[in-house]
This record gives structure tokens, C-alpha cells and sequence, in this order.
């Protein structure tokens, strides 16, 4: 796995190669620590906020509880809390402090948040996507991933354009690492060059329901590189590059924060689960 650093900015034609064959992109040192510090440190004011005896919205990809939760499913123009699978015991009792068992908050935080609005917009963002195709690159959502020590969930391998789907294909991940990524605290795992194939599932909102639609059969390949990471690396994932991360079972956390942009020249389709009826989409630069 090659590592570019933020100093190779704007894209050099080797960026470009490697993330036209491999369909991923590491930038090492995007962010300072300090900038990586100010979301941590927001997250977890947002959390002291939070009333985790209102709601109980458990976010888990193996067993996909959360695709009939309006909570989860209105969530696409709020800021919202979700936990971990074993965040609760079998009486619905957490079986730790609230901010050791959230599992991610989401999912407007670049909208409705001035900390994460100043991380969200940057010009250097909006030449990134250019330089990778984009015509007019817009910020569709935005989530912060805990990755708890001990409980954080295994996210199973998919491809972001599932959930996220345009006319034609649009969708990119912008994933920062806010804490050092690595094996041993479940760092993301990608197919390299995966991003050629078919996509094989397709999440669809029918009559207020939801569907998940198999497009192909085709298995997918092995997540055989290792995205490990330092705190403040930039991650570009291409929308049909299969990825995965395994369970952390370790004692240290890993914190990232992930934007996902579509272009505005694609057209959002009707049915994608994630709808932003109160607020409009804006770009990397400041609207």
C-alpha cells in the first residue's frame, strides 16, 4: 500500500494512477493533531449533552436492527446518537458510561455543527475531489466513529454506493483518522482494485420501508490490505470499493470522522434511505 503525504497536494498524476487502479487514497498528515483533537473533544460535549435514557438506537451492520428505526432513518438533516450492539444488558440497562458504548454519532454533523463545519469545508477537500473527477462535489452526510475499546462492532464488508446511490455513480468517502488506526483496533480493510466490479446490493426506501436489493451474486473479493494508519491521514474510498472492519477487541480506541460527497451533476435517486428534507446540499468551500 503506497502512503502519500499532504505535501504531494494537489494530486500528482501517481495519486491519480493509484486511485484509478486501486480505487482508495491515503494522505498522511492532512490534519494536525490539534485539529484531529478539536472533534474528539466535540464529540464528546456532544455526548455529555445527550440523554442516552431517550432514545436506545443500536447501530450494527451484521444484524441491520436499525433499518426499520425511524430514528435512524429520519436521522439524514440531524445529529444523532447510536450504540453499540453490547452497549446494553439484558434488561436494556447500559453496561458502561454512555460515551464508552456509542457506536457513532450522525448524521448532518457538517451541516448543524461549527466544529465539524470548519473541519468539513476546505478548499484543499474541494480540489481533492475535482482531481478525482468530481464536477461539483457536495457534501451528502457526515458521521463520527467511535470504535469503542473492547465492544466496537465488526462493520461488514460492503460498498458505500449500496446506501448511497447516484445516477450516474457518484459517490466517494472522505474517512479521517482522528486516533491512530491499526490491526489490532479495527483499521479499515479494502479490496484493492475491487472498485471494477459490480455493485452488489442496492438499499432502497419502498412505501416507507426498506429494501435491500441484490444486484449480483458475484462474491467479493478478499479485504486483503490493511488501511493502518496515524492520526490526521485522509482516506479516499471510491463508492464500489469493498471494505470492512473487524471487531476492536483491543484497549485503545479508534475515533475517525467520515464525509461521504456526490456530485452534483449525478442525480440523487428517490429511494436512498438517507433524506435531508430541511436542509439543501453544499460543497468543500464555504456556501
Amino acid at each position: 500500500m503506497l502512503i502519500f503525504n499532504r505535501s504531494h497536494l494537489p494530486l500528482n498524476q501517481k495519486m491519480q494512477d493509484f486511485w484509478d487502479i486501486n480505487g482508495f487514497l491515503v494522505i498522511e498528515d492532512f490534519y494536525a493533531h490539534e485539529e484531529c483533537d478539536k472533534l474528539i473533544y466535540k464529540s464528546e460535549k456532544l455526548i455529555n449533552d445527550f440523554d442516552a435514557d431517550s432514545v436506545k438506537s443500536i447501530f450494527d451492520t451484521k444484524n441491520q436492527n436499525h433499518v426499520d428505526d425511524n430514528y435512524f432513518l429520519e436521522s439524514g438533516d440531524k445529529i444523532r446518537f447510536f450504540f453499540e450492539d453490547k452497549a446494553f444488558d439484558s434488561k436494556g440497562n447500559l453496561v458502561n458510561d454512555k460515551k464508552f458504548v456509542i457506536n457513532k454519532i450522525g448524521h448532518a454533523l457538517h451541516d448543524l455543527d461549527e466544529k465539524f463545519i470548519k473541519f468539513s469545508k476546505n478548499e484543499q477537500l474541494d480540489l481533492i475531489a475535482k482531481a478525482i473527477g468530481f464536477k461539483d462535489p457536495l457534501l451528502l452526510q457526515s458521521m463520527y466513529i467511535f470504535k469503542q475499546p473492547k465492544i466496537g462492532g465488526e462493520v461488514v464488508c460492503h460498498q458505500d454506493s449500496t446506501f448511497l446511490i447516484t445516477e450516474p455513480e457518484s459517490t466517494v468517502g472522505f474517512w479521517f483518522a482522528l486516533e491512530d488506526a491499526n490491526r489490532e483496533n479495527g483499521c479499515l480493510q479494502v479490496a484493492s482494485g475491487g472498485h471494477k466490479g459490480p455493485l452488489r446490493k442496492l438499499f432502497k426506501r419502498e412505501n416507507n420501508q426498506m429494501k435491500m436489493e441484490e444486484l449480483s451474486n458475484e462474491p467479493f473479493p478478499e479485504t486483503d490490505t490493511f488501511v493502518e494508519v496515524k492520526k490526521g491521514t485522509l482516506v479516499l474510498l471510491h463508492g464500489r470499493l469493498p471494505h470492512y472492519s473487524c471487531e476492536n477487541k483491543s484497549p485503545n480506541s479508534r475515533h475517525a470522522y467520515t464525509i461521504h460527497a456526490i456530485d452534483g451533476k449525478s442525480k440523487y435517486l428517490d429511494y436512498n434511505w438517507l433524506q435531508r428534507p430541511s436542509l439543501k446540499l453544499n460543497g468543500f468551500r464555504n456556501a
